[in-house]
């Protein structure tokens, strides 16, 4: 599922990344593409696929996992069967506690993604003189700069946004599939529901959370360059320099990505549970 996801939307997310921290360098998505394109190639739109398939698949594998347990424990909480069930709510409750186990192995691949994909900005910008081309390279310098911990950085913004954003994600993706299954069970939705529902998903979370991941992308790229404020520090200076607006720059391309590559997501998802399941049930 976190393959699938990368796959469909990586593009999208390294513009999204570019734009969130360098506002003022793209008139919009369009601009960015083709600046891009011509500084660096089709290859600049896969900047960080390494890390983005890491942290797209620890970050699921570890999503899902708890989201199973999570369930069982809101089972718990409201009293009922743990084979009953959970309403869209429930299961949005579930979801939103699972995302806080999976911050935690997230929020390092993601800061090394970030940083790779905003590399040629930092030194276009003049922040920095001589930027990191690889993965390792960035590893080996967040390590001697900050140590261990500084694969950390951005931590509470991560948690801010994955929290409440996986309410709406997982609440999204049920209430979907409920619409979808119009009495049936969810279990037999085919495909183009699936994916339709995913989407839907996506979208629910990065409209609920996009200011607090811009945010995110700013401490995490720029603390490359020294010490970088923290959540507040970080979100006041852009409102108070940049305006509101500036919390949303690189919405567009958010929005196309939330969309595709979550209905890509859920579908793999979906389907390989599906598959395993049937193997273990042979056995």
């Amino acid at each position: 599922g976190g393959t699938a996801c990368v796959v469909t939307g990586q593009p999208f997310d390294t513009a999204k990344v570019k734009m969130q921290t360098f506002p003022n360098m793209y008139k919009g998505l369009v601009d960015c593409f083709i600046k891009t394109y011509k500084q660096v190639g089709f290859r600049g739109f896969y900047k960080g696929t390494t890390p983005a398939l890491v942290a797209n698949i620890a970050e699921n594998s570890v999503l899902f996992m708890c989201y199973g347990f999570c369930q069982q424990i809101v089972r718990r909480i409201v009293g009922v069967d743990r084979k009953t069930k959970l309403s869209d709510l429930q299961n949005a409750a579930a979801g939103s506690f699972a995302s806080a186990f999976a911050t935690l192995v997230l929020c390092p691949t993601e800061l090394v993604k970030c940083r790779l994909q905003a590399m040629h900005e930092m030194q276009l910008s003049g922040k920095i003189i001589q930027g990191h081309n690889t993965v390792w390279s960035v590893v080996k310098g967040v390590i001697q700069k900050d140590g261990p911990l500084g694969f950390y950085r951005g931590l509470s913004s991560t948690l801010l946004r994955e929290v409440p954003g996986y309410f709406f994600f997982f609440g999204g993706y049920e209430l979907s599939r409920t619409f979808f299954a119009s009495g049936r069970s969810k279990d037999e939705l085919g495909p183009i529901p699936l994916l339709l529902s995913g989407g839907f998903g996506g979208s629910c979370l990065w409209i609920a959370v996009y200011p607090v991941d811009c945010v995110k992308s700013r401490i995490q790229v720029l603390s490359m360059a020294g010490k970088q404020a923290g959540f507040m520090g970080t979100f006041v200076t852009v409102v108070r320099t940049e305006g509101v607006l500036a919390l949303y720059s690189g919405l567009t391309p958010t929005m196309i990505r939330a969309f595709v590559a979550n209905g890509a997501l859920f579908l793999a998802y979906e389907y390989s549970r599906k598959l395993m399941m049937k193997q273990i049930d042979s056995y």
